[in-house]
């Protein structure tokens, strides 16, 4: 497998990769040398206790009421990981993302290789030091997840009266309807491309790109999908409106297995020349698996409503991800009607981020629901860099670290533009970047978006740029902190990565927090940070 180390723009690249396989074994040798008793005392004294507020929801009430009393909210995140080898990660992977036929032979998978299963990629912790992997054993182990996902839910409401909880879907469900579906959008939106270009519109922005519809049906005709009269029944005056033109957020509504048009969705294959279908048939337990994770989705988005909570849908591999993020906006379109309840996640570090917020600002704008997005710069940079170039497709990630810091100022700017006009959208500030959140107060400044209004957010994780998110809550921001809890043994793979994300960013902190105390005390004392403009 082509090394890391190459495609890892951080300084640390593969040397965290073994530095966190060396924290594994240090940590474990420690227990057996120790005993467990006298490892989970010394484990409290210093990893465990930096890091995670306690074994269970009671442990941890007095550091939520100590953050809340600095202006410092929570987000509660049971902590505790599956210690799986690689062999078995490896193995729940190829088994969770193959469907029945290509396991027993029968067919042949026709997603492009992205979006297939890989053994060399088959661990997908390798390389990731910043976010939590779920691997898929069953439907129960699911429900065991959304259970999980629930108790944090109703904490997090009790734990405070803005709160919020984040879910990954990769918890809730089997991997492979992911990868199916978003092999689906990605060439669908590639189609729209093509037709695009096709209309000397190559190279424009995803917003900007409108393709004439009589050219466009024209074209559709000559690849014999359809009669031409079903073809003009596709795009109708009552779902495009009168302009004419069709853009990418009209496209992408005509994915939908419930419209006449779905039978015939086909796209041309690059490599043959050939057009096949885009929707792949499932079995009838494929099928089910499918309506359970939505069902588990549903399921926790109502309790968030009900308790008052907030809910993020973290972002997972690109592999993933195009299909996690059409989820979110459904959940969205049913659950952001009054306010932004659901929160999508935007990796900055993607070449396409800036399209993907300004797409779904958008989309949030037409149908009338509330935008609510996280900005983060991403998890999973080594490990989509490897893959890509090991497997043979595009880089996904931005080239160098300046150009994510500036693609994530640049879509958390534009979003800030929104929240300017839009009382009822919300976006949060995902970031240990000191630069970052300087920047963000600046734009608050700048566009007249009062702290109190809570439309911006700041989150940090537990134990990590401390200097940032106290500053920021005593000064009247509101700020979150994830707070892992769970047993000492069942979150060591947690506490690992968290030592090694901890060890670069304490260099320089106290130089930091001294720049950011005298930017909030500057702007405390010219009454510019909770000035409102009539």
């Amino acid at each position: 497998m082509l090394s890391m180390k190459k495609w890892f723009w951080y300084p640390s690249g593969l040397r965290d990769s073994r530095l966190f396989l060396s924290w594994s074994q240090l940590l474990h040798f420690a227990r057996k040398l120790l005993g467990q008793r006298l490892f989970d005392r010394l484990m409290k004294m210093t990893f465990y206790g930096q890091f995670v507020a306690g074994e269970d929801q009671e442990s941890i009430r007095p550091l939520i009421q100590h953050n809340k009393a600095f202006g410092v909210g929570s987000i509660l995140d049971y902590g505790v990981e599956e210690d799986l080898s690689p062999e078995e990660a490896e193995r729940k992977e190829m088994e969770s993302c193959t469907s029945a036929a290509e396991r027993d032979g029968s067919g042949i998978s026709k997603r492009e290789r992205q979006y297939q299963a890989h053994h060399a990629f088959g661990d997908r912790r390798d390389g990731v030091i910043s976010a939590r992997t779920y691997f898929y054993a069953n439907e129960a182990k699911c429900d065991c997840h959304m259970e999980t996902f629930l108790r944090c839910i109703e904490a997090s409401g009790g734990a405070c009266e803005d709160g919020f909880s984040a879910i990954k879907l990769t918890a809730l469900g089997r991997p492979q309807f992911l990868l199916q579906f978003s092999d689906v959008l990605t060439k669908w939106r590639r189609f729209f491309h093509q037709m695009a270009a096709e209309q000397g519109q190559a190279g424009l922005a995803a917003m900007d790109t409108k393709l004439e519809v009589a050219a466009l049906q024209e074209s559709i005709a000559k690849m014999g999908i359809a009669s031409r009269a079903e073809i003009e029944g596709w795009f109708r005056v009552e779902t495009l409106g009168v302009s004419g033109t069709v853009d990418l957020l009209d496209w992408s509504g005509l994915v939908d297995s419930r419209t006449k048009l779905s039978q015939h969705l086909v796209v041309p294959n690059t490599q043959t020349g050939q057009l096949e279908p885009l929707l792949s048939r499932f079995t009838e337990e494929e099928e089910l698996q499918m309506t359970r994770m939505l069902q588990r989705m549903d399921i926790l988005a109502r309790r968030a409503r009900e308790v008052g909570v907030r809910l993020m849908v973290d972002a997972e591999q690109t592999y993933f991800q195009p299909a996690i993020s059409r989820l979110t906006l459904e959940m969205q379109r049913k659950f952001n009607v009054e306010k932004p309840l659901v929160f999508g996640t935007y990796q900055c570090y993607l070449k396409d981020a800036y399209d993907n917020v300004t797409l779904d600002v958008e989309l949030a704008r037409r149908e009338g629901w509330c935008f609510g997005a996280k900005l983060v710069r991403g998890a999973y940079m080594a490990q989509e860099r490897a893959r890509a170039a090991e497997i043979g497709y595009e880089d996904p990630i931005n080239p160098t670290y300046e150009a994510t810091n500036a693609m994530y100022h640049r879509c958390l700017d534009y979003v800030l533009e929104e929240l300017k006009h839009n009382e009822k959208a919300a976006v949060m500030v995902a970031s240990h970047n000191e630069d970052t959140v300087r920047f963000t107060l600046c734009r608050m400044e700048e566009l007249g978006l009062h702290p109190a209004d809570r439309q911006v957010y700041f989150g940090q994780l537990l134990g990590m740029c401390d200097q940032i998110s106290f500053p920021l809550g005593q000064a009247g921001f509101p700020v979150y902190k994830y707070v892992p809890y769970g047993p000492v043994m069942e979150v060591l793979p947690y506490l690992s990565r968290r030592a090694l994300e901890n060890s670069s960013l304490m260099k320089g902190a106290q130089r930091e927090r001294q720049l950011l105390w005298q930017e909030l005390k500057r702007r405390l004392r010219t009454g510019s940070l909770f000035y409102r403009p009539a």
